[in-house]
Order: C-alpha cells, then structure tokens, then sequence
C-alpha cells in the first residue's frame, strides 16, 4: 500500500510539474498584419488651381463724334458686328447744311481765285509793255497768290464738313461683340459726352486674369533650375477653365504674360492667359477656376493620404524594411492630388510603405506586410 501511495504521488507531481511547463511557456503569437504599397517613381504633372477673371483682349468705346439726335440703333445689342458696320445713325440735317454752306464759301473762293489771276496775267502784261508800275504788278500778283489759299481753305472746309456728316453713320471701329447702347432714340449725344455710345469687345481668343504668390514662384523656378520640374515650353504652360457649374470648358489656352512686379499689398505675381473662344461661350467679366499646368515633376511618388503621418518635426511613413521590420522614413511633401500625396523625396524606390493597421506599426518590430487591396478586404470580412 505504501508503494501504491508513492506511485500515486509521483503521477500528481510529474502532472503538476508538465502543467506548469504548459503555462509558463505558451506558443509565440503571429506577427501583426499591415497593408503596404509599393513606392514606384513616376512623372506627375504639376498642376495648380487659382481664381480667375475674364476680360476681353480688345476693348473698343464707340463715341459720339458730332452733335445731333440719335435717329435710330441699327445693330442688336450682344450681337456680333464686323469693322465698318453700321452701329447708330444720328440726324444729318445740321452737318448737310454745314456742308452745302462749305461748299458755297468753296464756289465763292474758287471764282475769286479765277478773277485774280485773270488781273494778274494782263497786270504782268501791261506791266512788261513799261505801262505799268512794277509795284501794281507785285500787287496784282499777290492778290492772286491769296485769292488760291482762300481756295484751299475753302476746299478744307468742306472735306471737314463731310467728314461730319460721314460721322452721323456710326459705325464698328473694330470686329467684334457690341454691347448694350447707352442712349436711345432721340436722345441728344456730343462728343462731350462722358460714356460711349456702345462698346466693341473682342472676345475671341480672351485673356483669363489671375495671380500667384510669389513664394510659390521662386519654389517653382527653384524647381526648373535642379532640373526636377520641366516646363511644357518657355512661357506657354498649359491652362484650363473650369466653368461656375464645374465643367471644364474644353478649350485649352496658354499662358500668355507675365508681370514680373509684385503686387506689395497681396505678395503676388499677376498672369494672364490666352484662351480661345470660337462659341463665345465664355464673356467678359466672368468668374472662373484656372487650372494652370507648369509642367511634369519626374521621379517623384504617390502615396495614398493613409501613409503618410505627421508630428512635431514634419511628416514621414512607416515602410517595411529589411527581414519585415516596421523602420520610420522622413519623406518631403510636394501638392496633394484628390486623395494621395506627392512625395518628392524621402523614400527610394520599391520601398514597401504603410498605409493599414498603421497602429500596429512600431518602429524596429516585425509584422506581416500584404499587399492594401488584400488587407481592406480581410478588414471588411471581418467587420461583416
């Protein structure tokens, strides 16, 4: 019996002892899961957003430029006209009688002028025969000499007179859209007057006015001189208008001007682009967005807005390194395109960044890197 007790105990001994065994040394624990990308260098158009402006590319006042009433507005106004087209016409009673009243004083000079000469030709006659004195010669010369300016001015008068009268037929000083007229029917206009009777616009190509900071200039010349960022061509980077409703008009105009002084009181450089305008779709004074395309920024990467963290000292991501260690990368942040972020330095290429379970992620420990796509979906499987 004593044996059978012995033999008892040393069962319950070795049992505790391999149940100990057991607790205190339990199986290791799989490493944490993370969704990565892979970092591929790309070339990525550098593509910038301002508020803009219309204006038209020729702008031409249609003044009054004689007295007078207006008799009739010949064109509709918002319409279209041609160089030379008939805009207003204006009372030509008082420029037609200043004209035939010139045209009389030009008659009346012109029989002077023919009388004096006849007295001059048979003055020199009379006076080569020694029957005249040489100085009622000279006279009778010279009275002829100023009958032919009187002509002359007489002549000049009437030219000015028709050129008023020509003035009474308003016409388009250029091609283009006429606006709405500023006076009516029978409303009396002068070339006093302060506003025009219309105005003549070109609206096709038109010019799209805006600005840029001029920090964002110098960052962007920092750029072209390393060779980083390439301009489409010199002074003609591309440009493109999104409409009020958020359409994109679908003519692209280029950059057309650049003012280099900076405006003191906003910091900003003011541009200006050429945009066609065959519809005439886009007027005068509208509100655009301008989309402005500098150029292509190459050898720079595109990260999901998930992979990229932030602290006191700037921005960085986690990347999967060596034997699937997490290891923390200082990257250098570029424009923010929809939901990713340009890096434009920082990682190198193929780097296996973070961008789920980022939470799991500590610098130095070992997790299990799988491509994003796959993560979310095992993600959404478990949520379901």
């Amino acid at each position: 019996m004593t044996r059978s007790l012995l033999r008892s105990a040393a069962t319950t001994l070795l049992a505790l002892a391999v149940g100990a065994c057991s607790r205190s040394a339990p199986p290791a624990s799989a490493p944490p899961e993370v969704g990565v990308v892979t970092a591929r260098a790309t070339d990525i158009p550098i593509v910038r957003n301002y508020p803009g402006r219309l204006a038209a590319t020729l702008i031409a006042q249609v003044p009054a430029r004689v007295t007078g009433n207006i008799l009739k507005r010949v064109y509709r106004e918002g319409t279209d006209v041609k160089a030379g087209q008939v805009l207003f016409l204006i009372d030509p009673a008082p420029m037609q009688a200043s004209l035939r009243v010139a045209q009389g004083q030009l008659a009346q000079a012109e029989a002077t002028a023919r009388n004096a000469r006849l007295a001059a030709e048979r003055s020199q006659a009379i006076g080569a025969r020694g029957l005249l004195a040489k100085q009622d010669v000279d006279n009778a010369v010279a009275a002829a000499a100023e009958a032919e300016a009187a002509v002359k001015s007489a002549r000049a008068n009437v030219e000015n007179a028709q050129i008023n009268l020509g003035y009474a037929t308003v016409t388009a000083p250029i091609t283009g859209r006429a606006g709405r007229a500023n006076v009516t029917q029978g409303a009396l206009v002068s070339p006093t007057d302060t506003s025009p009777l219309t105005t003549v616009q070109v609206i096709d190509p038109i010019y799209a006015n805006f600005s840029e900071p001029m920090a964002e200039v110098e960052r962007l010349r920092q750029a072209v001189k390393t060779g980083q960022l390439k301009l489409d061509a010199p002074n003609k980077a591309e440009v493109q208008l999104v409409l009020p409703d958020g359409s994109v008009y679908p003519h692209a105009g280029t950059l057309d001007f650049t003012d280099l002084a900076v405006d003191p009181s906003t910091g900003a450089v003011d541009l200006r682009a050429l945009v066609p305008n065959p519809d005439h779709t886009l007027l005068p004074g509208m509100f655009v967005k301008i989309r402005l395309t500098l150029g292509t920024l190459h050898d720079a990467f595109l990260l999901p807005q998930a992979a990229i963290q932030r602290d006191n000292d700037g921005a960085f991501v986690f990347v999967v390194a060596a034997g699937d260690k997490i290891a923390e990368k200082r990257v250098e942040l570029g424009d923010q395109l929809g939901g990713d972020w340009v890096v434009n330095g920082g990682i190198e290429e193929g780097a296996r960044v973070v961008v789920s379970g980022v939470q799991k992620a500590q610098p130095g420990e070992a997790v299990k890197p799988v491509p994003a796509d796959a993560a979310s979906a095992a993600t959404a499987t478990t949520a379901g």
